[in-house]
């Protein structure tokens, strides 16, 4: 990379990474404290952590293409700015439903796809894959973050100064574009976009695939997220201020497998078989976990290890694979998909989750994500490596 593609990637890392350490930040505590909002239920409480993915679905595809016409920057900085606002509703609502709302405005903020598109722009060809796990990578850098300090946070500060902590986090955010990110990648609206390319790449049969991968991905995250605070406090006995004494070890472990996998799998050009083998890993990681809260805390720790190191080497890999196999005149659209298919798995998961808790427990949860991870999973098999993509690709264009 040259020195401004290395400026750029380590802005826009940072942003990606930011943003959604402000998403994740309630994810680990949010059900133990829940119960200081009036109203609140299993149900709803699930609803709140997963409200942000419906508004982002809903605003994720218009946004990316937005940011096609009328440049990326804009749709950042205002994206920033609204999410910042929804976090300030929720930091002052003493209801679950005022918080509902706040992490519904929060995904009104919808940036992921023009923060892509942005990556893509700032780099060459031959470094976009680069930038794009770089992003990945941040994600799964914010999540690990958020899972070690949000506890303490919420402890001395409670929920209000969590949801204050991501109003700021927001406004470092837009800091951080301003710093790091040259200007001139802003004006992209005289680019001309091929018609017919934003069908394609919603029809084509691998960007599909990794579609539904992260739905999945993240409907199992957001899912596992209603019980796993309970499970950590209940089964492991650790109070909250002492979950980071859990999670700092696994993450550390998780992390350690993460780099080494990947490197294999790029190396020998078998990308999509690690995906299907962490899918696969998946689904024993939520069968373990399901029957380890009847066995010893050990048995937690084990199961939270596989599961996590299952998580970060997806997250950390599928963007990387929808940027190669996306169309070049239909990036922003194509990553548009994606980043909504994430969002709408997060308020499937959340939805979806809290009810299955409050209808059959910790057990039920765990099993219910087993369940949607081995649906995935038959999903996978028909991946392609990215290279038997390039040749369809550059047939079309030269077309």
């Amino acid at each position: 990379m040259t020195s401004a593609e290395r400026r750029a990637s380590l802005g826009l890392a940072s942003i990606f990474g930011l943003r959604m350490l402000g998403l994740f930040f309630i994810m680990p505590v949010f059900t133990l404290y829940a119960d200081q909002l009036t109203s609140a239920t299993p149900t709803l409480i699930g609803l709140a952590l997963g409200a942000y993915g419906l508004t982002q679905a809903i605003f994720q595809v218009p946004m990316g293409m937005a940011s096609d016409r009328i440049g990326r920057k804009p749709i950042i900085i205002g994206g920033l700015l609204i999410f910042a606002l929804g976090s300030v509703v929720a930091a002052l609502s003493t209801s679950i439903y005022g918080v509902i709302l706040g992490r519904a405005l929060q995904g009104c903020g919808a940036i992921a796809a023009a923060v892509m598109a942005l990556a893509a722009d700032a780099t060459r060809a031959s470094q976009r894959t680069k930038i794009m796990a770089f992003l990945g990578i941040s994600v799964g850098a914010a999540f690990m973050l958020a899972l070690v300090i949000a506890p303490t946070v919420a402890y001395y500060l409670g929920l209000t100064g969590i949801f204050w902590c991501t109003a700021a986090l927001a406004l470092l955010s837009m800091v951080l574009l301003y710093l790091f990110v040259p200007g001139h990648y802003e004006h992209t609206h005289d680019r001309e976009i091929r018609p017919g390319s934003f069908g394609r790449a919603l029809r084509h049969p691998d960007l599909i695939r990794l579609d539904l991968s992260v739905l999945a991905l993240h409907l199992i995250l957001t899912a596992s997220f209603v019980v796993l605070p309970v499970v950590i406090q209940n089964s492991i006995h650790l109070s909250p201020p002492e979950h980071w004494k859990l999670y700092v070890p696994v993450m550390l472990i998780s992390a350690a497998l993460l780099f080494p996998a990947v490197s294999v799998g790029e190396a020998k050009g078998m990308m999509h078989r690690l995906i299907a083998a962490m899918v696969a890993v998946l689904v024993v990681g939520t069968l373990a976990l399901g029957d380890a809260i009847h066995v010893a805390p050990w048995a937690v720790v084990v199961g939270l290890i596989v599961y996590f190191t299952a998580f970060n080497i997806l997250e950390s890999s599928l963007p990387s694979l929808v940027s190669r196999f996306a169309p070049a005149d239909a990036k922003g659209a194509a990553l548009g998909v994606f980043s909504t298919c994430q969002f709408i798995g997060a308020f499937l998961g959340g939805v979806l989750g809290g009810a299955v808790y409050g209808r059959f427990g910790v057990d039920g949860t765990f099993q219910f994500c087993a369940v949607v991870a081995g649906l995935w999973f038959l999903v996978v098999l028909g991946l392609r490596s990215p290279g038997q993509n390039q040749a369809e690709n550059s047939e079309y264009h030269s077309a």
